[in-house]
């Protein structure tokens, strides 16, 4: 197995393991991370959302799979089963994350997935209806945002 795919397996299982330090000790210092929620969040920032999701998500469920890397970028598909938190509704989210890695770090990570199919599962009838539509989507980026703004002073990390 490829020293990067190692890497991925170490962060994923950290994660099914609720264990943020060791997910945050698989970035690089600089790393970017991407999602259709959160954009360019860097270095402290990034262990930050994941620490955040595992304190809040305390019912998460994680499976990964496909994990594929060489010396420079690698992927792998996971699936997070938690309630959503406002709604109590169970989201079944199926994500693709990309990575990019230096110096046995990952120094990029992108996850993409649904933010409608998302929007369905986590809001009802309204996500479904109205899901894709931007006013909605650009809703559900700022509160995720100033929910992890708001966890990082509580927390005291800095970005």
């Amino acid at each position: 197995m490829h020293p990067n795919e190692e890497l991925i397996n170490k962060f994923y299982s950290a994660f099914q393991q609720r264990d943020f330090k060791t997910m945050g000790e698989c970035y690089a210092d600089t790393v970017e991370f991407n999602d259709p929620v959160f954009k360019g969040l860097k270095g402290n920032a990034a262990r930050a959302m994941w620490q955040m999701l595992i304190e809040r998500g305390a019912e998460l469920k994680l499976t990964y799979s496909n994990v594929k890397a060489n010396d420079t970028e690698g992927s792998a598909d996971w699936v997070a089963v938690y309630p959503f938190s406002k709604t109590g509704r169970t989201v079944t989210n199926h994500i693709h994350a990309t990575f990019q890695f230096k110096d046995g770090k990952i120094i990029n990570h992108k996850d993409e997935f649904n933010l409608w199919k998302w929007a369905g599962m986590a809001l009802g009838a309204t996500g479904y209806l109205m899901g894709f539509l931007p006013n909605v989507q650009n809703k559900i980026k700022t509160e995720a945002n100033t929910g992890l703004t708001m966890f990082m002073k509580r927390k005291k990390i800095t970005a």
